[in-house]
Parts: C-alpha cells; structure tokens; sequence
C-alpha cells in the first residue's frame, strides 16, 4: 500500500485521471442527492410547494439549464486564462452554489424558494463547466483523445457519486424522519467534499501543455511535458506538439462555423447533439433523480421505494464495469443500438406491468404478482442504460472533433445536455401526475426512436484514428447522405478489429502500461 502511494504521489498520469473522475461524480451526487429531497415534508414546506407542483421539478430542471450556461462561460475561459484557472472557478462555483442550497430557508422563510433557485442555477454553472473543462483537459494530456475504458471507467466514478448521495439521504431520512429539515441539507452540505478536495489537490496537477503551445508559452509546455514524462520524453513531446500546432494554426473553428450547414463541422456538430438530445429520450434523467417515485408507481410503499432504488443505483454502480469492459472491445454504435433496444422492451414491459400494478385489487391479483418482475425490468433498463448510454454520448465528440474544434465541440454536447435534461426533468413529475403508469410506455416510445436514429446516422469511431474518423464525414459530403449504411460502402457500420496499433493508443494508457513494466 505504501508503495502505491509513493507511486501516486509522483505519477502525474494517475493524479490526472483520479481527479478526472472525482470531478465527474459531482453531477452524479446531485442526481442522488435531489431524490430523496424532494419527498421530505420540511422541505417543500419550507419552500412553500406542494410535493405535486410543477415547480419541484423546476427546481430540479433549472439546475441543467445552469450547466449550459456554465459550459459556454468556462470553455471560453479555459482557452483564455488556462484549463486549471479554468478547473479551480469551476469547482469553487459549484461549492458556492452549494452553500446557497444549504442555507436556502435556514432560520427564515420568505424568499426560500428563491434562494433555492439561486443555489441550483449558480451550482449548475460550476458543474457545466467541471463538464466542459475537464473532458478538455485530460484528453489534452493524450496523443490520441482520452478514448474508451478510460472515460467509462470515469463515469463509473459518476454513478458512485449518485449511489454516496442516495445513500447519505436515505440514511438520515431513515434515522429523523421525512419531517426533519436537516435529513435534506446535511446531503447538500455532504457534497462539499468533492470540490473542496479537489481544490485542495488541484495545484498538485500540471497544466495542459497543448494550452501552453497555442499560447506560445512554448517553455511552460516543456516543463509541463517534462513533469509528466521525464526530460528526455517530455522534449520529444514538446517538439510533436509544436508541430501539430503550427499545422492546425489557421484552422480555427468557431461556434457560429459549427452551426454553417455548409462548414465541414456542422455534420459532426449536429452528431454530437442528436447523441445528447437521444440520451435525454432514453429518460434515465428522470430515473436517477425521481427513482422513489418510480418505484410507487409499481405499487410499492414509499420506504420500500426508496430501498429499492438504492438498491437499483448500487446495481447501476457494478453493471458499469460492462461499459469499460465492452466499449473498445464491440464499438460505441453496437452498445447504443442494443442497449437501446433493452430500453425499449424494458420500458414496454413496465408499462404493462405497472397497469397490472395499478388494477390489481380490479382485478384481483396481488400487487406483487406484476411489482417483481417490474423490479427485475427497471433493474435491467438502468443497467442497459449505463452500459450503453451514459459515457459513450460523452466519448464520441472527442473523437470526431479536431483539435481546433474539440473545446467547442465538448462545449457543445455540455449545452445540449444541460437543455435537453432540463426539459425531461421539468417534464417528469408533470407525467408522473398526468400519464401515470403510461409514463413507460412514453420512454419505450422515446428510446425506440434514439435506438432507430443512432442505427441509421451514428458512424462507428471506435478502433479508428482520428484521420479516419474524418474519413466519414468527407465519404457522407460526398455521396450526399447521412447514412451510414450508404457511406464508404457501409465501412463505417462496425468497428474495425485486429491488431492494436500503437499509435492510437491512449497515451495515458501507454505510460500507465510502460511505469508497470
């Protein structure tokens, strides 16, 4: 153990990707922490909400809409002033509009909502841009994007936020009740763990050497390289990043560029939000945030509920090993198309079993009879879900942006996101209170329209470099058509498999693998 410490303490590479996936978790955490909160009387007492207003979903939503904000903002800051100035104002927002919630009502009354607003929308700033920012820098610190297992095993970090969250808040709720004010801000207040360590440790990390070079601070660049790889190599790198600069110098892409249908990058731009809005449509959103409520619609009691929602995200947890475990093995097209056929039969079945759930003194069943099986089938659409959707959305912009285009085209998938969980967050309770148990059969709807989608227009990128990734786009240009199957004779339906070639390798993998040899 000591040993490993050491190892840590001066491997650059290890630092950056834990603080990577520490960062991550924190938009996980709130997804969990927002569960329990919004059932616990003193809260939306002291908000001065029924539990059945549109406005507990306003609460939740308007959080997201902060994150597109917050990803616009600091994305031009990190290109400006630096990916750590960028990273440490980030953190230090989100930990602000943290305390925001936490006092928002504390001691008084009037004006609670709109301090809650404040701290949602102000904590969503920060996180936005921990979203935009940190995909940015770690893959700045590779060859070749941060691809893959790397990034799935940094979302797993996510979801070990959302299941700490849930954990914290069912635990405190059991022990003072769902009438105690602080069984909802002791879990606010718990979140400050993760930005204040990470501001903590922030200083300990070097700053983006490819930052340094495209501000011709040529010298910081090597020291930075050199911090990372050693003299030798770090000098070597140096000279490799200098080069690709003075290639891409005149090859700016600006925001207005990527939204031209006639510039090159619109159809990678239009790639990477259809991956997001398709996300937002498979409805997990709504699943992490309002699991407990999920869970009665099934017809269980409200405790039950919200153990079998821990239960649910502690399963969420270890299916993800799956997506790490399969992403650069089968493709990133393969893991959405399938998973989202698993959605969609999963959802189907829901509905179905949450009508048998609904009617069942009517038609004199027992509640259990349709809740188990439902249970076994929201278990295996989160799972699904995880498996297939949760890191790939994030992944495949790095992989089909170029350097000049990669900040905004992260920034992008940021704003997407941000907006299109905004709507089904803000949505759900609303369909909760209206549709009931045909709420699944809306997300069997929803998800078999982003499984058809991807099918048809979503390139494989996985096991290709980033020269042929562009291959795609330039074949699509060509032939007039978006199409994968119609593109390059269908070469871009399935990943391309056999012998790894060591060029595109992470090279965050390459030096974990040479330091173990």
């Amino acid at each position: 153990m000591s040993s490993l410490l050491k190892k840590f303490y001066h491997d650059k590479v290890m630092q950056v990707v834990l603080f990577s996936s520490t960062a991550i978790a924190l938009y996980g955490y709130d997804q969990g922490m927002m569960s329990l909160i919004n059932t616990n009387t003193d809260y939306l007492s002291t908000m001065g909400i029924p539990e059945s207003s549109p406005l507990v979903g306003l609460i939740v939503s308007v959080y997201y809409l902060g994150c597109a904000v917050g990803a616009v903002i600091f994305q031009w800051a990190g290109d400006k002033y630096g990916r750590k100035p960028a990273i440490f104002v980030c953190l230090a927002t989100a930990s602000l509009g943290n305390l925001i919630m936490f006092i928002a009502g504390l001691g008084y009354s009037s004006g609670a909502l709109g301090v809650m607003f404040v701290g949602r929308i102000v904590m969503g700033i920060g996180v936005g841009g921990v979203d935009a920012v940190i995909p940015v820098y770690s893959s700045e610190l590779s060859e070749d994007e941060a691809r893959g297992k790397a990034l799935a095993q940094e979302f797993q970090s996510n979801i070990f936020g959302l299941n700490m969250a849930f954990a914290i808040n069912l635990g405190i709720t059991v022990a003072l009740g769902k009438a105690n004010q602080w069984a909802w801000r002791v879990p606010i207040l718990c979140m400050q763990v993760y930005p204040v360590l990470l501001l903590l440790f922030i200083q300990r990390l070097p700053e983006s050497p490819r930052w340094f070079v495209f501000n011709e601070d040529r010298e910081a660049a090597q020291k930075s390289l050199e911090a990372i790889y050693g003299e030798d190599e770090g000098k070597k790198k140096c000279e490799e990043l200098v080069q690709s600069h003075d290639k891409e110098a005149d090859q700016k892409v600006s925001y207005r560029d990527m939204f031209t249908p006639s510039h090159q990058q619109f159809h990678p731009t239009m790639i990477t939000i259809m991956g997001q809005v398709n996300q937002a449509l498979t409805g997990y959103g709504a699943v992490s945030v309002y699991g407990p409520q999920i869970f009665e619609l099934l017809g269980f009691p409200v405790r039950t509920s919200e153990y079998l929602t821990q239960g649910n995200y502690v399963s969420y947890l270890l299916l993800m090993t799956f997506a790490w475990i399969l992403i650069d093995a089968v493709g990133r097209r393969a893991l959405l198309v399938w998973n989202s056929l698993i959605l969609t039969v999963c959802f189907a079945l829901l509905a179905l079993l949450g009508g048998l759930a609904f009617n069942a003194d009517n038609l004199g069943i027992s509640n259990l009879a349709p809740a188990i099986p439902g249970i076994i089938a929201l278990y295996l659409a989160t799972g699904a879900f995880g498996i297939g959707w949760l890191a790939t959305v994030w992944l495949i912009p790095t992989e089909i942006f170029p350097t000049t285009a990669r900040a905004q085209g992260t920034a992008v998938s940021v704003i997407i996101w941000g907006l299109a969980n905004f709507a089904v967050t803000l949505l759900t309770p609303i369909l909760f209170n209206n549709l009931e148990y045909f709420l699944f059969a809306a997300f069997a709807v929803t998800n078999l329209f982003a499984g058809a989608w991807t099918w048809l227009y979503q390139p494989e990128t996985g096991g290709r470099s980033f020269e042929e990734n562009q291959e795609f786009f330039e074949k699509a240009k060509e032939v007039g058509s978006w199409r994968v199957s119609r593109v390059a004779g269908g070469k871009f339906l399935k990943m391309p498999y056999g012998d790894e070639d060591a060029e595109r390798t992470p090279l965050l993998r390459r030096v974990r693998d040479q330091a173990s040899v």
